[in-house]
């Protein structure tokens, strides 16, 4: 059997890929419309707007900022959080690309 390495697939594949399990989630889905329609946001203010408890709030946080899709900065005691401008335009050209394309694919095929 063959066996499937990361560096087989293309840079923008793996990229993708990252966003989408970042995004994976619907309470992750939840915080990124919320910081996308605000300049900035601390983690406070998203559990008052999430039925989700602190520690989890922490948590989704933590995986979007680790794919990229938004950045913290400490303002002590807390962290002030925005989407990331140039990753969350790289993954909206990624996934719009994608769609397209497959919408392409897709009126040539019968299923």
């Amino acid at each position: 059997m063959a066996h499937s390495k990361l560096t087989d697939y293309k840079e923008e594949e793996i990229q993708m890929a990252r966003f989408a399990k970042a995004m994976g989630h619907p309470a992750r889905i939840a915080i990124l419309k919320l910081l996308a329609s605000m300049d900035t946001c601390f983690c406070g203010e998203i559990v008052e707007e999430l039925p989700i408890a602190q520690a989890t709030v922490s948590q989704h946080l933590k995986e979007l900022k680790d794919a990229g899709l938004i950045q913290g900065s400490i303002e002590a005691p807390k962290i002030r959080y925005c989407i990331e401008p140039k990753n969350w335009e790289i993954a909206r050209k990624l996934f719009a690309d994608f769609w397209y394309q497959s919408s392409l694919s897709m009126q040539n095929t019968t299923c």
